[in-house]
Parts: structure tokens; sequence; C-alpha cells
């Protein structure tokens, strides 16, 4: 499996493999393990999925940071990925904690697309 480089290629990847639905259905069923209330809709288009994302993620980071740490935790991103991240720029590190959320939950449906 080759990840994604960025954003524009992994939505291009879901939609080629007809996996984009699934990659939103995966999203909703963890964010609702974590306790977070966002349900994105299944055509939602990925201009909005990324945006809605990366304002949900601004959000835990500035205001529950407990909650963020959960929601790292159920979705399994990488703890290294997180620390090679620059913290300095809150809007710039929702951003990329976003493609690193939307990067994991695509491997997670990829491999059960393709072992199933």
């Amino acid at each position: 499996m080759d990840l994604p480089s960025d954003f524009n290629q992994l939505i291009e990847q879901a939609s080629t493999q007809n996996l984009y639905q699934k990659l939103v259905q995966q999203l909703n069923k963890d964010f609702l393990y974590a306790n977070i209330d966002l349900d994105f809709s299944l055509d939602i288009l990925p201009s909005s999925l990324k945006l809605m994302l990366r304002e949900t993620v601004y959000k835990l980071i500035q205001e529950k940071f407990a909650e963020y740490l959960n929601l790292l935790y159920i979705i399994d991103v990488s703890e290294d990925a997180i620390k090679k991240l620059d913290g300095s720029d809150t809007l710039q590190l929702s951003e990329d904690v976003s493609f690193l959320i939307l990067k994991r939950e695509w491997q997670k449906v990829w491999f059960r697309q393709k072992y199933s």
C-alpha cells in the first residue's frame, strides 16, 4: 500500500477505489467512540470534509485537549508522527493532524477492503 502524501492524493485514491463513503463511515465511527459530536454526511464533499475536520481538531486542541488526545488514541494515529509536527502554529498543526487522522482512517478502510 502506497500511503498518500497529501489530502488530494488520499481523496483521489479513496474515490478511485470507491471507498470514499467507507472512509467517511470510519471517521464517523471513531468520532462516536471518542464521544465527539461530529457526524459527517456520507455524501459530504471532500473539501467540506477537510474543512470540518480541521475546525474540529482546532477546537479540540484549543478547548478540550484531553478529548483530542483520546481521539488520537482511538483512531491510532502514530505518536511519532504527532511528535514530529511543529506545534508553534495551532492552525497549521490542526491541518497536519487532520491529514494524519484521515491517513490512518484510510489505512483501516483499505486493509479491511483488501483482506475481507
